[in-house]
C-alpha cells in the first residue's frame, strides 16, 4: 500500500509509467489541455515539472487512466473482490458456541486494524500561508469556466451529530485569494452534514480541502459510501491498513497530503458558482452556493498539485465511475440477490444517466420491483433510465441489450415513467435543477401473467447432436 502520492509516483517511475513535461506551461488552460489529451489517449501519468508563475510547484494528472491501473493501485485482480471482502464481514452468522465466539473476537481485532491512526504532525505543516489561493497553481480547465477550479480536492467535513468524517470530491471554484465556492450537491453527504450543522444552529462549518494524497484514499473520496459510514474508516479498509490523520484543531485531515486549504463554509452567505465544463460535455450554469472562506493554506516542501480534467467521456472520472460500479456490485447484490450484473456505461453518464441491469427472474413484476428498489438506493436515486434484462444477456454488449429491448418490450406494458423524482443536479434537461423524471424499461422475457396470458415462445436453437458434429468437423478442418 502506498503511503502518499510521492510513494506512488516513485512506484510509477520504477515501472516507467510516468511522463515528465519539462516545457514551461501555464496552469491557465495550457496544462489542462495537455492533460486532457493525455487522458483521452490513455497515456501514463503526467508530471508537469515547469509551471509558469509557480517555480516551486509541480502539477500532476492522469493517475486513474484505466481499470487495469486502478486494479494495480488497489492490489486486486478483480475490483469486485474489494466489495466481497467487506460483505464477508456482514454475512457472518451470530456466534453459537465458544469456537464461534473466538472467531467473532478475531473479527473484531481485524476491524480494529482499520481505525484511522492519529499522528502528531503532518508532512504539509512545514509551510503555511495566510489565505493563499493565489499562491497555488490552481488551474482554469475550460475557456468558458467561471474561474480557476480545484477539480480533485478532497472536501473534508465532520458530521456534528454522529462525529463521523466525510471526504468528497466536489468542485471548488476560486473567487479570490481567500474566497471560494464549494459545489456540494444537495444529494451528497457533505450537504447532509451541512443540514445537521444548521439543525444545531451552527452557521460556521469547519471545512478542509485536501489535494494530493495516496491514490487509494483519492479513490475512496470519490466513492458513494453510504451515510453514516465514516469515510476515513472506509478508506482504511480499502487500503488494508489505517489511514494516518493529523489534528488541525477543528478537523482531522490525512497526514501525508501535499496541500491543505483550511477554512469555513458559511451556509447563509451565498455566492455565484460557475459556469463549469462538467462530465456531460457541456457547461453547467451559474448557481448560488455557500461561501467557503479560506483561513490558512499548508503545503509540503517541493509540493505537487494534483488535478483532473472533467469533460465528455472518456476522462479520468470515467474509470473511477467504472471502478465504483464493480466495487459496489457485491453490496447491491447483497440487497437485491436476484441481480446478476450492472453496467453503468460511460456514455450513459453513470448515476446521472443510464443503468443496465441483468436479473434472475422468478416471478411476475420482478423487473419493475428491481428498478423501483434501485431508485431508492443511495446515489442510484439519480439514475435517469434503468433497463432490466434477463441473466443470459451480456449487458456489456449493447447489441445484446438492444436485441432484448426489441424482442421483449411492449411499450404500453413494459415502460415505467416516474415524475417529480430526484435527478442529477447537472442534468440540464430536467424540469428543475435536481428534480425530473425517470424511465424504466422492462426488457425481460415475460411470464404468462405479464404476457396477456400467453406462454412466451420458445427461442430457436440448433439441434445439439448436429451442432456437436459440425463443431468437430470445423475443428478437424481447422477453420
Amino acid at each position: 500500500m502506498f503511503k502518499d502520492l510521492r510513494d506512488y509516483l516513485y512506484f510509477l517511475e520504477k515501472k516507467k509509467m510516468i511522463i515528465h513535461i519539462n516545457y514551461e506551461l501555464s496552469p491557465y488552460l495550457e496544462i489542462p489541455e495537455f492533460a486532457r489529451r493525455a487522458i483521452l489517449s490513455r497515456k501514463p501519468t503526467v508530471v508537469f515539472d515547469r509551471v509558469k508563475g509557480f517555480p516551486e510547484w509541480k502539477m500532476i494528472s492522469n493517475i486513474f487512466r484505466d481499470l487495469e491501473t486502478i486494479k494495480m493501485i488497489l492490489g486486486v485482480e478483480k475490483l469486485e473482490m474489494i466489495g466481497e471482502r467487506i460483505i464477508s464481514f456482514l454475512e457472518k452468522s451470530p456466534p453459537k458456541d465458544f469456537i464461534d465466539k473466538i472467531k467473532e473476537f478475531v473479527d473484531v481485532l481485524e476491524m480494529r486494524r482499520y481505525i484511522p491512526k492519529k499522528i502528531s504532525s503532518g508532512d504539509f505543516e512545514k509551510n503555511r500561508f495566510e489565505k493563499g489561493f493565489d499562491k497555488v497553481p490552481i488551474p482554469k480547465i475550460w475557456p468558458g469556466d467561471g474561474g480557476r477550479y480545484i477539480t480533485y480536492g478532497l472536501v473534508i467535513t465532520k458530521d456534528p451529530l454522529r462525529e463521523i468524517y466525510n471526504m468528497g470530491v466536489y468542485r471548488v471554484q476560486v473567487i479570490d485569494n481567500e474566497r471560494g465556492a464549494i459545489h456540494w450537491f444537495i444529494h451528497k453527504r457533505a450537504a447532509y452534514s451541512m443540514r445537521n450543522y444548521l439543525v444545531k444552529g451552527i452557521r460556521r462549518i469547519p471545512v478542509a480541502v485536501v489535494v494530493g494524497v495516496d491514490p487509494v484514499t483519492m479513490l475512496v473520496s470519490a466513492f458513494p459510501v453510504p451515510y453514516p459510514i465514516d469515510k476515513y474508516f472506509f478508506a482504511s479498509m480499502i487500503r488494508g491498513e489505517s489511514l494516518e490523520i493529523v489534528d488541525l484543531g477543528d478537523l482531522e485531515v490525512p497526514a501525508h497530503a501535499e496541500v491543505v486549504f483550511k477554512g469555513y463554509v458559511y451556509p447563509d452567505q451565498l455566492v455565484e458558482e460557475g459556469p463549469f465544463g462538467d462530465h456531460r460535455g457541456y457547461y453547467d450554469t451559474i448557481s448560488k452556493v455557500p461561501l467557503f472562506k479560506l483561513e490558512e493554506t499548508f503545503y509540503r516542501d517541493n509540493p505537487y498539485y494534483y488535478f483532473t480534467v472533467v469533460g465528455q467521456p472518456y476522462m479520468e472520472d470515467t474509470w473511477i465511475g467504472k471502478s465504483v460500479e464493480r466495487i459496489f456490485l457485491p453490496f447491491i447484490r447483497f440487497i437485491f440477490p436476484e441481480i446478476v450484473d450492472i453496467n453503468l456505461p460511460p456514455e450513459g453518464l453513470f448515476t446521472g444517466g443510464i443503468a443496465i441491469v441483468s436479473i434472475r427472474k422468478y416471478y411476475p413484476g420482478q423487473a419493475k420491483k428491481v428498478m423501483l428498489g434501485l431508485w431508492g438506493l443511495g446515489l442510484f436515486s439519480l439514475v435517469k433510465i434503468i433497463i432490466v434484462v434477463d441473466e443470459d444477456i451480456n449487458i456489456h454488449d449493447l447489441g445484446q441489450v438492444l436485441y432484448a429491448i426489441a424482442t421483449t418490450v411492449d411499450p404500453s406494458r413494459d415502460i415505467v415513467i416516474v415524475d417529480n423524482a430526484p435527478t442529477d443536479e447537472l442534468d440540464f434537461v430536467s424540469r428543475e435543477r435536481g428534480l425530473g423524471s425517470k424511465l424504466g424499461i422492462d426488457a425481460t422475457r415475460k411470464l404468462p401473467e405479464e404476457n396477456y396470458g400467453r406462454k412466451w415462445p420458445d427461442k430457436i436453437e440448433p439441434d445439439p447432436e448436429i451442432s456437436k458434429k459440425i463443431d468437430e468437423l470445423i475443428k478437424r478442418l481447422g477453420i
